[in-house]
């Protein structure tokens, strides 16, 4: 009887342990952030179909700062900018956090996040897009994702 005791009372520790680390990684303000872009996922249509443009954009938020990388290929021509974009998926809208102007694939950059702007970002509320001149709009987009 006192083995069982002192096994539930340990696996009870283990998991007070286990939900405390978590807690205090959830509670540190680190996620990661990560979009697959593609031309599907452009709105409005892209005005020069390009259905093999691609990329991808991640990014690690440390509290209120942002350290990304974007990277694509097979666009219709130069990257003339790229943004975060409010707005869910099928949905476009305003730019919150403008990336680069112009952009170059493997481009890395930092940019400051609210914690309002993170929890849209939770809630899948944002997305990358990758403007050219023939897809002035955008040509790639991606809906953005966090995990802590």
């Amino acid at each position: 009887m006192k083995k069982l005791v002192s096994i539930v009372v340990a696996g009870a520790l283990a998991m007070l342990v286990f939900a405390a680390i978590s807690s205090a990684r959830s509670s540190s303000g680190m996620y990661h952030l990560s979009a697959t872009l593609n031309a599907g996922q452009e709105i409005p249509k892209q005005v020069v179909k390009n259905q093999s443009a691609h990329g991808s954009f991640t990014a690690t938020l440390s509290g209120t700062h942002l350290a990304w990388k974007l990277t694509f290929a097979k666009l219709t021509g130069s990257a003339t900018a790229a943004h975060i974009h409010l707005g869910g998926m099928g949905k476009a809208g305003n730019v919150v956090v403008p990336l680069c102007t112009p952009c170059k694939s493997g481009m890395k950059g930092t940019a400051t996040i609210s914690a309002s702007l993170l929890k849209t970002i939770q809630k899948h509320g944002t997305y990358v897009n990758v403007h050219t001149a023939k897809n002035p709009n955008g040509e790639i987009r991606g809906q953005l994702v966090a995990k802590s």
